[in-house]
């Protein structure tokens, strides 16, 4: 039986969330297997506003991040949600959403505006994104880029992740 804790990222955990990133997406499709190398920039770059990990047993088991946006309609306090990675045997056992949750959450408190995230519609509505004509990520279809606001109506404009997302 897993035992789910969410917390933090701390100096000790960088190895292991690379491993379960690179692990996480090994055989995921639509992805250019650098999420890791995103992770890692994010963090030099001290771009990680939120960086949780998931241990069960004290083992890590998934990790999510999220980092600041730039909107071209110049609106302020929104984020990027992601990577989100979960090793692939604890995959569909609720790890991810309680990941994304608390990400969501750790962002509200921070007084943050919204938060986009680029995947698939049919998990991501559950915590509120909607796929949202005024914002576009560029070559991106735009059933697969989504938007919750927070406390504030949607931005309109052209969404630019940190440059450790170009890895």
């Amino acid at each position: 039986m897993m035992d789910i804790t969410i917390r933090p990222e701390t100096n000790a955990d960088t190895a292991t969330i690379e491993a379960v990133t690179v692990a996480a997406f090994l055989n995921a499709e639509h992805t250019s297997h650098t999420e890791q190398l995103i992770v890692d920039g994010l963090r030099r770059a001290g771009a990680l506003t939120v960086s949780l990990v998931a241990e069960d047993h004290g083992e890590i088991v998934g990790h999510v991040a999220a980092s600041p946006v730039v909107i071209s309609d110049g609106t302020a306090g929104w984020y990027g949600l992601g990577p989100l990675s979960v090793k692939p045997e604890c995959q569909k056992r609720g790890i991810g959403s309680k990941l994304v949750q608390e990400a969501l959450d750790r962002l509200r408190e921070l007084g943050a505006s919204g938060c986009v995230v680029l995947g698939d519609l049919r998990y991501y509505e559950r915590f509120g994104f909607r796929a949202e004509a005024g914002l576009i990520l560029p070559d991106v279809p735009h059933e697969y880029f989504m938007a919750v606001a927070f406390s504030t109506s949607l931005p309109h404009g052209i969404v630019t992740y940190h440059e450790a997302f170009n890895a």
